[in-house]
C-alpha cells in the first residue's frame, strides 16, 4: 500500500509538471495570438494519462498541479479571485473528469480493441475538455467582456475566443493520447495492487 501511495504521489507531481512544461512551450510557440491567455497545446495529455492510470483522483490532482504552477510561475492572467479560480483551478482540475472512463480505457487496452480505445479516449477527453472550456467560457463572460469588439455580445466573444484554442487542443490532445496508448499500452494496464 505504501509503495502504491508513493508511486501515485510521484506520478501526479511529475505529470502535472510535464503538463505545465508542455503548456509553457505552447505559449511560447503561439506568438501571443490570444491576448488574455490560451494556446493550442497538448498539455492536457499528461493529465489524461493520469486520469486513465489512476482515475478521477489522478486526473484532478495532476490538473490542479498544472493550474497551481501557472498561478505561481506563469504565464498568469488574473484580475479577480473568482476569475483565477475558474481559469486556473476549476479549468485544469476539471480535466480530471476524463477519469470517468479510466476502467473502460484500461479494459479496451487489455483487449487490444482499437475501436474502443479511440471511442473511450475521445469521450473522456471531450468530457475533460468540456469542463475546462466551460470554466474558461464563464470567466470570459464574467470578467473579460470588455475585450469584445463593439456590438458583439459578450457570450459570443467568449465562445469564439475560448473555442478557438480549446477545439484544436481537444483534437490534438486526443490524437496524441490515443497514439501514446497504442505505442506504450503497458503504462495503462499495470496492476496497482501488486506494486
Amino acid at each position: 500500500m505504501q509503495k502504491t501511495n508513493t508511486l501515485f504521489l510521484a506520478e501526479v507531481a511529475i505529470f502535472g509538471a510535464l503538463a505545465y512544461l508542455l503548456d509553457l512551450l505552447a505559449g511560447v510557440l503561439s506568438l501571443k495570438f490570444w491576448a488574455a491567455g490560451g494556446s493550442i497545446s497538448i498539455s492536457m495529455v499528461p493529465i489524461f494519462i493520469m486520469a486513465f492510470r489512476w482515475g478521477l483522483k489522478g486526473g484532478f490532482i495532476s490538473g490542479l498541479i498544472l493550474g497551481m504552477l501557472q498561478i505561481m510561475i506563469g504565464p498568469f492572467y488574473g484580475v479577480q479571485i473568482v476569475q483565477i479560480l475558474l481559469d486556473y483551478i476549476v479549468a485544469f482540475a476539471g480535466l480530471g473528469f476524463a477519469g470517468i472512463f479510466a476502467n473502460q480505457v484500461t479494459n479496451a487496452v487489455k483487449q487490444n480493441n482499437v475501436r474502443k480505445i479511440i471511442l473511450y479516449v475521445t469521450f473522456a477527453s471531450f468530457i475533460g475538455c468540456s469542463v475546462r472550456f466551460l470554466a474558461h467560457y464563464a470567466a470570459g463572460v464574467i470578467f473579460f467582456g470588455h475585450f469584445a469588439p463593439e456590438g458583439q455580445p459578450v457570450w459570443l466573444y467568449s465562445l469564439l475566443y475560448n473555442g478557438s484554442y480549446m477545439l484544436p487542443s481537444f483534437i490534438f490532445a486526443t490524437i496524441v493520447t490515443i497514439l501514446l496508448i497504442r505505442t506504450v499500452p503497458r503504462i495503462f494496464t499495470f496492476n496497482k495492487s501488486i506494486i
